[in-house]
This record gives structure tokens, sequence and C-alpha cells, in this order.
């Protein structure tokens, strides 16, 4: 028997007649929650950074942004570009949703290179970012789930979800096993990782680790994960753009990890 549930509003509340809506405050919380942690993770003397209270600021600014336009940028470009191109204005829209975490993840690297212009500081600001951004992950999957957004495949196991008078058929709340792998399991990862090891210490080694360990939650839950209507499966096999992109992310994450390293024991 699946689990029965009646569909959750997708606005929060109301403030003046204007909607606040979850995945606002998901987008809020994941801002505010990294912010705090990353400036604590700075602080700590080994952190190499060194930065005052402003340039965290400005750094958080140039995050933001990255996040916003690398995430619309990479939904547009990776899973819906015949249609921006037919309706450009719509790319704007992104009340509408469409959010890519790989553009996003794009984008903040872009943004953090651009702000510090240094490579080895660049990494170490991005090392802090992967400790903190699974926090952000977990938010924005649950907000998923509130909008039934991202389900999954059809599935009569017990654990099937079934949205009254919105599903045709109980299916896998794929967003909630996103938020529990990508984002709570990873956060505790990451946070251990950058505890109890010495991977802090090489720049880029705590990003490269994220990305592999992001890669491989993401295509598991892929297995579940229904694909986008308007792409499918990019092979007969069953390939999603999702695993498709975080395999080349998994390379990536593995490359940056042997090089840094490789460069701390010099």
């Amino acid at each position: 028997m699946p689990i029965i549930l009646n569909p959750i509003s997708p606005v929060a509340f109301t403030v003046f007649g204007l909607p606040i809506r979850w995945y606002a405050l998901a987008y809020i919380a994941a801002f505010v929650i990294g912010y705090f942690l990353f400036r604590a993770f700075a602080r700590r003397r080994d952190s190499g950074l060194n930065m005052s209270r402003h340039e965290l600021d400005d750094l958080f600014s140039w995050i933001i942004l990255g996040v916003i336009i690398g995430g619309r940028l990479g939904y547009v470009l990776f899973y819906n570009l015949p249609f921006f191109l037919a309706h450009p204005l719509e790319i704007f829209a992104v009340w509408h949703g469409g959010m890519s975490f790989h553009g996003g993840l794009i984008g903040v690297v872009a943004a953090t290179f651009l702000f510090t212009r240094s490579w080895t500081r660049g990494l170490r600001v991005l090392d802090l970012i992967s400790v903190a951004a699974p926090i952000g992950l977990f938010f924005g999957r649950i907000a998923n789930f509130i909008n039934m957004e991202i389900m999954g495949r059809p599935t009569d196991s017990r654990i099937g979800v079934f949205f009254n008078g919105v599903s045709d058929v109980p299916r896998h709340a794929s967003p909630l096993y996103e938020a529990a792998t990508e984002g709570l399991l990873l956060f505790i990862i990451m946070l251990c990782l950058y505890r109890y090891t010495k991977l802090r210490r090489s720049p880029g080694a705590l990003c490269g680790a994220m990305a592999m360990f992001y890669a491989v939650f993401r295509i598991i839950c892929e297995q579940f994960r229904a694909p986008d209507a308007q792409i499918g499966f990019l092979t007969s096999w069953g390939l999603t753009m999702g695993t498709l992109l975080s395999s080349i992310m998994f390379l990536g994450g593995a490359g940056l990890f042997y090089f840094a390293i490789k460069n701390s024991k010099k």
C-alpha cells in the first residue's frame, strides 16, 4: 500500500498579498545557514583565507549570483534549450521553476575565481563551500518534494507516494532520497573529512571529494527519479541527463582530488 498524501501548496504564506513560496524559503535558508557555516570555517586559523567581514560579505554576494545565474543557465542549456530558444523571455522567469545543480556549480566556481583572482585562494574558498553546500541541497530537495517536482519513477513498493488528485500512479519520492543522500549524508561526510582528516591542508581536495561523493549519490538517485519529460532517456539503456552530467562531475572531481593531494606532497 503506497503512502497517500494530499498535495502541499507551493505557497507557504502571503505578505500583503504577495505569495511567499517554499522554494524561495528554501533558497533563503540555504544561503543564510551556508553563510554562517562558511564564516565559521573561514575564521579558523588553518583555513588559509584570512578574510575580513567585508570580504566575506562581498564573496557571498558573488556566490549567490553564481548559484542563481549558473543554475538557471544550466537548466536552459542542459535540460530545455529548444523551449527557451522559442521563448527567450522565459529564461528570466525563474519563479516558474527550472534550476540545474550542475549549472549552479559551474556558476559558483566561476564566481569564486573571478572574486579571488587566485588559483590557490579560490580552491580554499571552494573547499569550505563544499562543506557547507550540502545543507542548501537538502532544503532545495525538500522544496522540490513540496512542489511535486522531479518526482520518481512509478513503483508498487510500500514507500511509493501517491498525491491525491495529482499522481497518476504511486511514485518514488526521489526528492526525499536526494535530500537524505546529497543533503544530510553528504554534509556529515564532508564535515567529518574537514574536521578529522588533513584534506583541508590540500587546496582543492575537499572540493574534489565533494564532487565525487555528490556524483555517486546523484547517479544512485537517478535510478529512482523519472527523467525530465522534455528530454526522456538519452539512450536505449536508460541514461539520463543527470547521470551524464554527474559522471563528468565525478571525473572532474577525481582529477582535482588527485592533483590536490599530489601538490600537497611537494
